[in-house]
């Protein structure tokens, strides 16, 4: 049945293992565990730097980690072809002396299974951002540091989903700065790969009662309640993102803002590893609020 192969494809977390390790880079770093509001444990790096700036990355859902992507294991439907390792990111950061936390999200990597194991777009997420967030903001090194966040897909949904609820992100006034690397609706994600509206909302009706979460779910609503200086990402030839959409995101901002537009580019996943090799904008941005 087409319907429950789509709703598999974005709702599984599918095949996320951590391949790659900070050492392999020669980075100073410790595992670390902590556990969001819900009591899900989630796994993660955090990579040593200076104890004044601290960047928290969220990476993307749906078959990624802390680590990144790779190819490997994800038999003929693979959104990408090639490996994209985000410590070819943070190596960027950490140079210029910022320590980093990397994290799984629920269900995948060596984070915990959530309460409800489907991938939910950044609706259950929103709990591992501030369970981030809160981990840095009471740890003993660095609970005066100032805090950016680097937030990827479905990491930004969940970073603004954060942002949207009672005593959310919003209370953290560490938090200086937030990129947020192409959020994006599940919905319009299906459609991009040329699936009608009738085979979304059928694929939505299979997720919903097998207990998932809505595919037509928007963070819109909550980007007004961002209190920090915000980079939105979006690729121009990105096949999968409703531009309008994230153009919309943009606009709602109430906050100091910039958009940059990835060129040159139709493949999604391409941006998720952009700044390995242009690092330049990421790196002012942080520079410039934290």
């Amino acid at each position: 049945m087409l319907e429950k192969f789509i709703a598999n494809s974005v709702a599984k977390p599918g095949h996320s293992p951590v391949f790659s390790n900070p050492k392999d880079f020669g980075f100073e770093y410790e595992d670390v565990t902590f556990k969001a509001s819900d009591g899900i444990t989630l796994s993660g790096w955090l990579i040593k730097g200076k104890k004044e700036k601290v960047i928290i990355f969220t990476h993307f859902g749906m078959q990624s980690s802390r680590s990144g992507y790779t190819p490997k294991g994800k038999g003929v439907t693979k959104p990408y072809k090639k490996e994209i390792n985000y410590l070819n990111t943070m190596r960027h950061l950490i140079k210029e002396g910022y320590t980093v936390l990397m994290y799984d999200l629920r269900n995948h990597g060596n984070s915990e299974k959530g309460i409800i194991e489907w991938i939910a777009g950044g609706v259950e997420e929103y709990k591992d951002v501030l369970a981030a967030v809160n981990f840095i903001s009471t740890h003993n090194d660095y609970k005066d540091s100032n805090i950016g966040l680097l937030s990827y897909c479905m990491g930004a949904n969940s970073t603004t989903y954060a942002y949207g609820i009672e005593n959310g992100l919003q209370e953290y006034k560490n938090i200086k700065a937030l990129i947020a690397n192409q959020p994006i609706v599940i919905s319009d994600f299906i459609k991009g790969y040329g699936f009608s509206e009738k085979k979304v909302r059928g694929a939505n009706e299979i997720n919903l009662e097998r207990g998932g979460v809505d595919f037509y779910a928007s963070c819109l609503s909550n980007v007004k309640n961002i209190t920090v200086p915000t980079l939105v990402v979006q690729a121009e030839g990105d096949p999968w993102a409703n531009l309008d959409w994230v153009k919309e995101y943009y606009n709602e901002l109430k906050v100091e803002k910039e958009m940059y537009w990835i060129k040159g580019t139709t493949k999604r996943l391409e941006s998720y590893d952009w700044f390995s090799h242009s690092p330049k904008k990421m790196l002012e941005f942080f520079k410039k609020y934290l």
